[in-house]
Protein backbone atom coordinates (compact mmCIF):
# COMPACT_ATOMS: atom_id res chain seq x y z
CA UNK A 1 0.00 0.00 0.00
CA UNK A 2 1.57 3.05 -1.02
CA UNK A 3 1.93 6.26 1.29
CA UNK A 4 -0.79 8.22 -0.48
CA UNK A 5 -3.44 5.26 0.26
CA UNK A 6 -2.21 4.52 3.66
CA UNK A 7 -3.12 8.08 4.63
CA UNK A 8 -6.21 8.18 2.82
CA UNK A 9 -7.30 5.11 4.90
CA UNK A 10 -6.34 6.71 7.92
CA UNK A 11 -8.31 9.31 7.66
CA UNK A 12 -11.44 7.51 6.59
CA UNK A 13 -11.07 5.52 9.57
CA UNK A 14 -10.53 8.58 11.83
CA UNK A 15 -13.66 9.69 9.93
CA UNK A 16 -15.70 7.06 10.81
CA UNK A 17 -14.78 6.98 14.75
CA UNK A 18 -15.60 10.30 14.34
CA UNK A 19 -19.29 10.89 12.41
CA UNK A 20 -21.08 9.29 15.60
CA UNK A 21 -19.77 11.83 18.00
CA UNK A 22 -20.31 14.98 15.59
CA UNK A 23 -22.75 14.59 13.84
CA UNK A 24 -25.89 15.53 15.32
CA UNK A 25 -28.96 14.65 12.58
CA UNK A 26 -29.73 11.16 13.99
CA UNK A 27 -33.17 9.64 13.56
CA UNK A 28 -33.81 7.19 16.40
CA UNK A 29 -36.41 4.72 16.19
CA UNK A 30 -35.89 1.69 18.16
CA UNK A 31 -34.47 -0.87 17.30
CA UNK A 32 -33.06 1.70 14.29
CA UNK A 33 -30.89 4.17 14.35
CA UNK A 34 -29.44 6.21 11.28
CA UNK A 35 -26.51 9.11 11.59
CA UNK A 36 -26.47 11.17 8.52
CA UNK A 37 -23.22 10.70 6.89
CA UNK A 38 -22.38 7.64 8.67
CA UNK A 39 -21.60 4.92 5.82
CA UNK A 40 -20.05 7.97 3.89
CA UNK A 41 -16.59 6.53 5.14
CA UNK A 42 -17.17 3.39 4.01
CA UNK A 43 -18.55 4.07 0.71
CA UNK A 44 -15.48 6.02 -0.18
CA UNK A 45 -13.33 3.46 0.90
CA UNK A 46 -14.71 1.06 -1.07
CA UNK A 47 -13.58 2.98 -4.19
CA UNK A 48 -9.69 2.25 -2.36
CA UNK A 49 -10.14 -1.39 -2.07
CA UNK A 50 -11.39 -3.95 0.09
CA UNK A 51 -8.37 -3.43 2.87
CA UNK A 52 -9.37 0.64 3.13
CA UNK A 53 -13.10 -0.45 3.12
CA UNK A 54 -12.62 -3.02 6.01
CA UNK A 55 -10.57 -0.45 8.12
CA UNK A 56 -13.45 2.13 7.28
CA UNK A 57 -15.86 -0.07 8.26
CA UNK A 58 -13.96 -1.22 11.61
CA UNK A 59 -13.31 2.53 12.31
CA UNK A 60 -17.22 3.27 12.61
CA UNK A 61 -17.55 0.33 14.32
CA UNK A 62 -15.45 1.65 17.02
CA UNK A 63 -16.79 4.53 17.20
CA UNK A 64 -20.40 3.55 17.25
CA UNK A 65 -19.60 0.78 20.02
CA UNK A 66 -18.13 3.95 21.92
CA UNK A 67 -20.75 6.54 21.47
CA UNK A 68 -23.97 4.60 21.27
CA UNK A 69 -22.95 1.00 22.96
CA UNK A 70 -22.44 -2.30 22.08
CA UNK A 71 -26.08 -2.90 20.00
CA UNK A 72 -25.11 0.00 17.32
CA UNK A 73 -21.83 -0.99 17.35
CA UNK A 74 -22.36 -4.22 15.56
CA UNK A 75 -24.81 -3.15 13.48
CA UNK A 76 -22.39 -0.46 12.40
CA UNK A 77 -19.96 -3.55 12.42
CA UNK A 78 -21.37 -4.76 9.17
CA UNK A 79 -19.94 -1.92 7.68
CA UNK A 80 -17.12 -3.78 7.12
CA UNK A 81 -18.95 -6.83 5.29
CA UNK A 82 -20.49 -3.98 3.14
CA UNK A 83 -18.09 -2.12 2.37
CA UNK A 84 -15.96 -5.57 1.61
CA UNK A 85 -18.57 -6.72 -0.86
CA UNK A 86 -18.78 -3.04 -2.50
CA UNK A 87 -15.00 -3.19 -2.70
CA UNK A 88 -15.32 -6.38 -4.39
CA UNK A 89 -17.53 -5.28 -7.36
CA UNK A 90 -16.00 -2.07 -7.83
CA UNK A 91 -12.86 -4.28 -8.51
CA UNK A 92 -14.59 -6.57 -10.73
CA UNK A 93 -15.97 -3.25 -12.93
CA UNK A 94 -19.46 -1.96 -11.59
CA UNK A 95 -20.53 1.70 -11.30
CA UNK A 96 -20.47 3.09 -8.06
CA UNK A 97 -24.37 3.34 -8.91
CA UNK A 98 -24.54 -0.06 -9.49
CA UNK A 99 -22.95 -0.88 -6.07
CA UNK A 100 -24.99 1.41 -4.35
CA UNK A 101 -28.13 -0.31 -5.30
CA UNK A 102 -26.54 -3.80 -4.89
CA UNK A 103 -25.39 -3.73 -1.03
CA UNK A 104 -28.18 -1.85 0.17
CA UNK A 105 -30.42 -4.59 0.14
CA UNK A 106 -27.04 -6.91 1.70
CA UNK A 107 -26.65 -3.81 4.41
CA UNK A 108 -30.27 -4.04 5.38
CA UNK A 109 -30.37 -7.90 5.96
CA UNK A 110 -27.14 -7.57 8.02
CA UNK A 111 -28.65 -5.29 10.60
CA UNK A 112 -31.96 -6.79 10.55
CA UNK A 113 -29.90 -9.69 11.52
CA UNK A 114 -27.99 -8.02 14.20
CA UNK A 115 -31.10 -6.69 16.15
CA UNK A 116 -32.95 -10.07 15.57
CA UNK A 117 -32.10 -11.33 18.84
CA UNK A 118 -33.13 -8.10 20.65
CA UNK A 119 -36.84 -7.55 18.83
CA UNK A 120 -37.49 -11.16 18.24
CA UNK A 121 -39.40 -11.84 15.24
CA UNK A 122 -41.36 -8.87 15.04
CA UNK A 123 -41.86 -8.83 11.48
CA UNK A 124 -42.47 -4.57 11.26
CA UNK A 125 -39.19 -3.98 13.65
CA UNK A 126 -37.02 -6.06 12.11
CA UNK A 127 -37.72 -5.58 7.85
CA UNK A 128 -39.78 -2.18 8.13
CA UNK A 129 -38.06 -0.25 10.81
CA UNK A 130 -34.76 -1.69 10.47
CA UNK A 131 -34.65 -3.31 7.06
CA UNK A 132 -36.22 -0.46 5.06
CA UNK A 133 -34.65 2.04 7.35
CA UNK A 134 -31.59 0.58 6.62
CA UNK A 135 -31.94 0.25 3.07
CA UNK A 136 -32.98 4.00 3.35
CA UNK A 137 -30.11 5.42 4.85
CA UNK A 138 -27.56 3.68 2.65
CA UNK A 139 -28.94 5.27 -0.44
CA UNK A 140 -29.04 8.54 1.17
CA UNK A 141 -25.57 8.37 2.29
CA UNK A 142 -24.53 7.09 -0.62
CA UNK A 143 -26.15 10.18 -2.66
CA UNK A 144 -23.80 11.89 -0.22
CA UNK A 145 -20.99 9.90 -0.94
CA UNK A 146 -21.25 10.07 -4.76
CA UNK A 147 -21.17 13.94 -4.69
CA UNK A 148 -18.45 14.06 -2.37
CA UNK A 149 -16.34 11.52 -4.38
CA UNK A 150 -17.73 13.77 -7.75
CA UNK A 151 -16.19 16.64 -6.37
CA UNK A 152 -13.06 15.26 -5.09
CA UNK A 153 -12.45 13.44 -8.55
CA UNK A 154 -13.22 17.34 -9.85
CA UNK A 155 -10.52 19.12 -7.46
CA UNK A 156 -8.24 15.89 -8.74
CA UNK A 157 -7.34 15.11 -4.41
CA UNK A 158 -8.35 12.24 -5.42
CA UNK A 159 -7.99 9.81 -8.25
CA UNK A 160 -10.40 7.18 -7.91
CA UNK A 161 -9.91 5.93 -11.25
CA UNK A 162 -7.83 2.89 -11.69
CA UNK A 163 -4.38 3.78 -13.29
CA UNK A 164 -3.06 2.62 -16.59
CA UNK A 165 -0.24 -0.60 -16.52
CA UNK A 166 2.68 0.49 -17.60
CA UNK A 167 4.12 -1.92 -20.00
CA UNK A 168 7.71 -0.64 -18.30
CA UNK A 169 9.38 -2.41 -15.39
Amino acid sequence: MNTKKLALTALLTALAIVIPFAVFFKVIIPPFTATLGSHVPMFIAMLLGPKVAIMAGLGSAFGFFLNLGPLIGARAFMHVFVGLAGAKLIEKGLSFGKVSAITAPLHGLLEVLIVMPFVGLDVYNLLIITGVGTMLHHGADAFISYVLINVLQKSKAINFTKPAKSSAN
